[in-house]
């Protein structure tokens, strides 16, 4: 759309409101190219909506702070152009829904800080060289490298259905705190067995592997193929392996 003066205008419907309730307001501001819809959300805050509540801080991508939920998908805001999306209708923007509202667009993620203490720390295997140190075969090291690019954005964690709908916060790790076990657990130099926490503590089995997550991922890492089906896999050849179950009873 243009407006009177020949500019590139855009409407936006934005959620605003807090735990206790809430609505969408539409805003109609100017946009010009290359803007992501970070910079519409700022120039809406800074023209006709001063108290309007969002998240950033690097906008470049990297910090994971802008998460939000455009046209009904979970994606940052800073990384989401506007000429990639259908501007005759208006861009919905609102807050994460599995967690829980502070307001407008700002959700309470301290959940998941809570949840990472619970996973068995890295506990390396004592050095194999004279001078101390350790030597790793580079594909081992490229395994993990991998779920390094977690930023932490929490879109995964926002985008499951264990937690978004079923809200088995008690039971559920997510899965990007699955992928932070396997950064641990593929490690060559680890030496902790997470494998009963991930069965009994932190609900490994309620994944159902569809996917989702890794879709949402804007470090494009392989949730679901890297980390959480070879963490599936370690449960079952633990506990479900009618081989491994045969030895441990003659045992």
């Amino acid at each position: 759309m243009s407006n009177e003066t020949g500019a590139s205008t855009a409407t936006f419907r934005i959620w605003r409101g807090n735990s206790s309730g809430g609505a969408f307001h539409d805003y109609t501001t100017e946009i010009s190219e290359g803007m992501v819809v970070l910079d519409a959300v700022h120039r809406i805050q800074a023209e006709q909506a001063n108290d309007l509540a969002v998240r950033w801080n690097c906008k470049a991508g990297k910090c994971g702070s802008c998460s939000a939920e455009i046209n009904g998908n979970p994606r940052l805001m800073c990384m989401t152009r506007l000429n990639a999306l259908p501007l005759t209708d208006p861009v919905t923007i609102e807050p994460m829904k599995a967690f829980p509202l502070v307001k407008d667009l700002v959700t309470d993620v301290s959940w998941n800080f809570r949840v990472k203490p619970q996973i068995k720390k890295f506990t390396p295997r004592l050095p194999d060289a004279s001078d101390g140190t350790w030597r790793m075969a580079q594909a081992d090291v490229d395994r993990v490298q991998e779920f390094r690019k977690c930023i932490e954005c929490f879109l995964c964690q926002d985008v499951c259905h264990v937690l978004r709908e079923h809200r088995l916060f008690e039971y559920f790790i997510g899965p990007r705190f699955f992928v932070n076990t396997a950064a641990l657990d593929m490690h060559p130099l680890d030496t902790a067995n997470r494998t009963a926490d991930l069965r009994q503590n932190q609900g490994v089995g309620y994944c159902n592997i569809t996917k989702c997550c890794t879709n949402v991922c804007p470090e494009g890492i392989k949730i679901t193929d890297n980390a959480i089906i070879p963490l599936k896999e370690r449960v079952v050849d633990q506990y479900f392996d009618p081989l491994r179950k045969l030895f441990r009873i003659f045992r």
